[in-house]
């Protein structure tokens, strides 16, 4: 898995930007951050019965600690 790499996945604000959420994470969590890969999900169309609608996109950040840092989730 990502965590034992170092590695976290945060699903964010799609106006965020990579400063921005590795400042978020420091000081959320006390770890100090090596860096930040963005992925985008774009939105799909869905269709149930005759009633066409869009899935939402969103904007998820993989996050990389330095060597022995861990984040404590559960």
């Amino acid at each position: 898995m990502l965590s034992e790499q170092g590695q976290y996945t945060f699903r964010v604000v799609s106006s965020a930007s990579k400063r921005h959420i590795k400042d978020s994470v420091e000081r959320i969590y006390g770890v100090h951050v090596e860096h930040v890969q963005i992925v985008k999900a774009h939105a799909k169309s869905r269709r149930r019965g005759l009633t066409e609608g869009i899935k939402k996109g969103y904007k998820k950040a993989v996050v990389a600690l330095r060597k022995g840092e861990a984040i404590d989730i559960f």
